[in-house]
């Protein structure tokens, strides 16, 4: 009997991509607000008000990324399918039709 045949994956190539433990995207996003309020308002008080904006976002982003890595894809998709998954009281109750982009 033959052995298995096994194929070896490296681990960042299964590894969501992450930037200080957040959503790369995200984080990156959160930069460019900040970076822009900051240079919009030209005083100290708006580099203040930038890095405490910079700070919360990383810090809600890194409860997020720690919670989940895959968060921000996970709800895009539960936001995109919300239509045709609609609530449902019990399991005989209608279904919704299905969207004419799907078909």
């Amino acid at each position: 009997m033959e052995k298995q045949r096994e194929i070896v994956l490296h681990q960042s190539a299964n590894r969501p991509n992450l930037l200080l433990v957040c959503d790369r995207e995200l984080v990156l996003i959160a930069a460019m607000l900040s970076a822009s309020l900051t240079f919009v308002i030209a005083s100290w008080w708006g580099v203040l008000l930038g890095v405490l904006l910079w700070a919360a976002a990383v810090a809600i982003l890194k409860r997020m990324g720690k919670a989940d890595p895959m968060f921000r894809q996970v709800y895009v998709r539960h936001v995109k399918y919300q239509p045709f998954y609609t609530a449902k009281s019990f399991v005989r109750s209608r279904t919704s039709e299905i969207p004419a982009l799907w078909r």
